[in-house]
């Protein structure tokens, strides 16, 4: 049954490079140089610019709680927006490349911006190794890849998630807090002091599994500089 799933996947890969088929949001035809959305859609995307300003509320989420240098979340998120539709796609409907293609999009205004200057690395939260088996790949790796396509930063799987946890949509923010507890430790041999370190994620809500994946990259080198990015973020 897994086998049949990573073969679609992969037949559905095929077919999105040799067919562009239509954009998921608005149904039109995609033109040669579009993939999955098309150039209309992408620029409608809301961003938030976050990326621009220090003391944003994406820093103001995380102050105090651990040390980084700033954060940023790129497009805002909501249950009813377009993004929600890409991200359901790209999570839920086999289409993992939507990650790639939407983390590109990001990199490249990241990049422009200066955003990612300081950064050596990019390091894309786990998902649990059962969870990861069951959909067959994750949307977190794929919008990290398309992240260092656009900047030429390498990806550095950096973390373990530590044990499966409950699904966080139904839980309150304590809930979703003590869900996240102690989440993610650094894989071993790994050392990530004085380095430049891009953590990303899909979406920020409450922020807490964030939290949790940093905690664990700050408790254990005290000297990285960390830097924050998802790519939807809820207000």
């Amino acid at each position: 049954m897994e086998l049949w799933k990573h073969i679609r996947i992969f037949g559905q890969g095929v077919v999105d490079l040799i067919y562009p088929g239509e954009c998921h949001l608005c149904g039109s035809g995609l033109a040669p140089q579009e993939k999955f959305v098309c150039t209309p859609c992408i620029e409608s995307l809301p961003r938030t610019g976050f990326h621009r300003n220090f003391r944003n509320p994406m820093e103001a989420r995380f102050a105090g709680k651990f040390p980084f240098v700033t954060a940023t979340g790129h497009f805002f998120y909501s249950r009813d927006s377009s993004l929600a539709r890409l991200i359901q796609d790209m999570k839920y409907r086999n289409f993992p490349s939507l990650g790639d293609k939407l983390g590109e999009i990001a990199g490249e205004e990241l990049f422009m911006a200066g955003f990612l200057n300081d950064i050596e690395m990019i390091v894309p939260l786990p998902m649990h190794f059962f969870k990861k088996a069951k959909r067959g790949y994750n949307q977190t790796d794929h919008i990290a890849r398309g992240i260092s396509k656009a900047s030429g930063i390498p990806v550095t799987d950096a973390l373990v998630m530590t044990r499966q946890r409950k699904t966080q949509t139904a839980l309150s923010a304590e809930q979703r807090f003590e869900n996240a507890k102690n989440l993610f430790l650094p894989k071993k041999g790994i050392n990530l002091n004085d380095k430049g370190v891009l953590l990303v994620d899909d979406i920020c809500t409450t922020g807490t599994t964030m939290a949790s994946a940093a905690k664990a990259l700050t408790d254990s080198f005290p000297t990285i500089r960390l830097y924050l990015f998802t790519l939807g973020v809820t207000f």
